[in-house]
């Protein structure tokens, strides 16, 4: 039986392919304030600018390709039963190939009524349309004329999808987190639910704010960092934790 390797992955796994990061130290996200493009106020103070920049995502994400780091996550499989839990709402661990995913905090390509979430629940995944890279402007309605919004867990709305994560890093034998440094809660948080004896690798270049002895710090990009880790599992064949 294969072991099972959950990787969570932030932003810094998709800017080189040319996505921005989702957040500087300046509070800006291409120039302009989180607050206003990625927070559930900010859709009811305008949700037409806030239409407009997800329209602007789309397009970008559309002329870019997965990068090396994304593949070598995809390759993964061939030897791991894998789970990649992604803060990233692009698509472009689905084209490199990764078969299990779960989105923490929504998808680009999808839409939804603005309508049909609520804090305990989340949404109902049947209420989900799939737009690719096309637009979506005010006026646009779902089957049941309902205003339909971006498909994007925002500041100030629950992330239904973590309990998937959480159940995930519980049962992994491996744990590895790739281009996040661990500030953004609850993906942030995630790790402290592997187990005892669970190996934790973190790439990422910056500093990560947590101090856990099992955790291993490649600290580089994340395509080269994927290369050293891979590096790593060759070396060490029996890496993983307890047996399943």
């Amino acid at each position: 039986m294969k072991k099972r390797l959950a990787v969570l992955t932030g932003a810094g796994v998709s800017a080189e392919s040319g996505i921005s990061t989702f957040r500087d130290s300046n509070g800006l996200w291409e120039n302009y304030n989180v607050e206003d493009v990625a927070s559930i106020d900010g859709w009811y103070r305008n949700p037409g600018l806030m239409l407009d920049f997800y329209n602007q995502r789309r397009e970008q994400l559309a002329k870019v390709k997965p990068n090396a780091a994304h593949l070598d996550i995809a390759a993964l499989e061939k030897d791991y039963d894998v789970t990649v839990i992604t803060q990233n709402v692009d698509n472009l661990h689905e084209r490199a190939g990764s078969t299990r995913i779960i989105h923490l905090h929504g998808e680009l390509t999808k839409v939804r009524p603005e309508n049909c979430c609520n804090e305990r629940d989340g949404f109902s995944e049947s209420s989900v349309f799939d737009i690719g890279y096309g637009d979506i402007h005010l006026g646009d309605l779902s089957p049941d004329g309902v205003q339909l919004r971006p498909h994007i867990v925002w500041f100030g709305e629950a992330v239904p999808k973590i309990g998937q994560a959480i159940d995930a890093v519980e049962k992994c034998d491996l744990l590895l987190i790739v281009g996040t440094s661990l500030q953004v809660y609850p993906a942030a948080g995630l790790y402290r639910y592997a187990g005892t004896d669970t190996p934790i690798y973190i790439i990422d270049p910056k500093d990560v704010p947590v101090h856990d002895k099992r955790i291993v710090h490649i600290k580089d990009v994340a395509t080269a960092g994927m290369k050293k880790f891979l590096c790593i599992l060759e070396e060490n064949k029996d890496i993983t934790g307890r047996a399943k």
